[in-house]
């Protein structure tokens, strides 16, 4: 493609701006519709807390502005979640002009298994880690200390947390894209699998609560995911022969935007 046939900077300027514009609308459609149910979805959040709280404890808020701004900040993320779909449709559109036939053959599927991924983990540590930290952090509860819990501090450290698990089960697919780069091997995972554990057992150690328990629960998900990781790159990253399809070949070049 010559000079004459480029895209001036300023039309991909332009295209971004029409794109994130309907992303920004998407989230904004996501967060009136959560924030409809806002109640509910706080509920939901606080569910795995409240279960193993004494009857009668509550959450509290300290400042009168913090219950609503708790409220906000559990609608966004809750409509950016919504939103997802479209943020991503809105990203393929925009970079797929510029990929070559085999790069968009890959990257579609890895973008949807990342959410996959990110859901499980988000899921695992609800509904796993959750009730067991939970009840780790208030067994220090006594007759003369009670806790106290505002809901801003709790939805801190409730999404932190979902968010660490989500990223940590994306651990498959970065094994394979990092195999597919040719900065690991498959033999250097499967070599040094006894180090990867050990490391996995100090990341479970820093991330749980101080209890073999949870830290094995965690571990245990983490090593499952290294070994998919690996099973992943024996099958998706295959030694291609040299008489391979040039990148510049006519049907392996990038589209061109209209």
């Amino acid at each position: 493609m010559n000079d004459e046939e480029k895209i001036p900077f300023t039309s991909h300027l332009e295209e971004l701006r029409k794109r994130l514009i309907i992303c920004f609308i998407a989230v904004a459609v996501g967060f009136a519709l959560a924030y409809s149910v806002k109640e509910w979805l706080f509920h939901l959040l606080t569910a795995p807390l409240i279960a193993v709280m004494e009857p009668g404890e509550k959450l509290i808020f300290t400042s009168l502005p913090e219950a609503f701004f708790a409220y906000m900040k559990v609608a966004l993320l809750s409509g950016t979640i919504l939103a997802i779909p479209v943020i991503l449709y809105q990203f393929w559109m925009f970079i797929a002009p510029g990929l070559y036939s085999k790069e968009r053959q890959h990257l579609a599927p890895i973008m949807v298994l990342s959410i996959f991924f990110f859901i499980g983990g988000a899921l695992f540590g609800y509904y796993v880690v959750f009730p067991i930290g939970f009840q780790f952090f208030l067994s220090f509860a006594t007759d003369t200390i009670r806790p106290l819990l505002t809901m801003r501090e709790y939805l801190s450290f409730a999404s932190m947390f979902l968010l660490v698990f989500g990223l940590i089960f994306e651990l498959p697919l970065v094994l394979v894209f990092l195999v597919k780069l040719g900065i690991i091997s498959i033999d250097f995972l499967t070599k040094n699998r006894k180090y990867a554990i050990l490391v996995i057992f100090i990341i479970a150690a820093i991330l749980t609560p101080p209890d073999v328990v949870s830290q094995t629960l965690m571990a245990i998900p983490m090593m499952a995911l290294y070994e998919i990781g690996i099973l992943g790159a024996r099958i998706f990253v295959r030694k291609k022969p040299q008489e391979d399809i040039p990148e510049d070949a006519p049907e392996d070049t990038p589209e061109e935007t209209p």
